[in-house]
């Protein structure tokens, strides 16, 4: 039984050209024909943060992209387009994952079966760096990126300290917060 709707890969060759253009890049499409109308779920990340307008202006090019596929080749009925971000609680799966966290607190389990919490620093194709609390101190840690088995962003709800982000590699950063909290 045919959908009528484009296929995963289908989707992606149709919007991974376009939204490069813009510096993001399609992550993944989930497809589900089983809701009422079916859908079609665009997952978008890029190195820069996707604020709503970006949303909404790459779900009009998507929109549009899908509308001309469908006139060439129509489907059998409606669907229901979404285009949104990763999301914090999608794991860290790559390099450019950990890349584009870099000052997030994650969450991060160990092929040892460890556990550790702590922000993403510098990262390197093989390795991430960890800034972590030990003993009342920040120190930081080289994780080889093959040993992590699964790192979650963790969703904060006060500012990381100045120490803490400087650890990580982001001063700059530490020095905007500081000039903010004393003006």
């Amino acid at each position: 039984m045919t959908t009528g709707l484009p296929s995963q890969t289908q989707v992606i060759e149709l919007l991974g050209d376009e939204f490069a253009r813009t510096g993001y890049e399609v992550e993944d499409v989930v497809i589900d024909t089983r809701a009422r109308p079916p859908q079609i779920r665009v997952i978008v990340d890029g190195d820069t943060a996707l604020d709503l307008d970006t949303i909404a202006a790459l779900s009009r090019r998507a929109s549009a992209l899908l509308d001309d596929l469908d006139n060439t080749h129509p489907t059998s009925g409606r669907y229901v387009l979404e285009v949104s971000s990763r999301g914090v609680d999608r794991p860290l799966t790559s390099e450019k994952h950990f890349r584009r966290a870099r000052g997030r607190k994650v969450e991060v389990e160990l092929s040892d079966g460890s556990q550790l919490t702590g922000r993403v620093g510098e990262v390197r194709a093989d390795a991430v760096a960890l800034v972590l609390r030990h003993d009342g101190e920040w120190a930081v840690r080289q994780i080889p990126l093959v040993e992590i088995v699964k790192a979650v962003v963790q969703v904060e709800f006060t500012p990381p300290s100045q120490a803490e982000l400087e650890f990580a590699g982001l001063a700059e950063v530490a020095r905007t917060q500081g000039t903010e909290a004393g003006a």
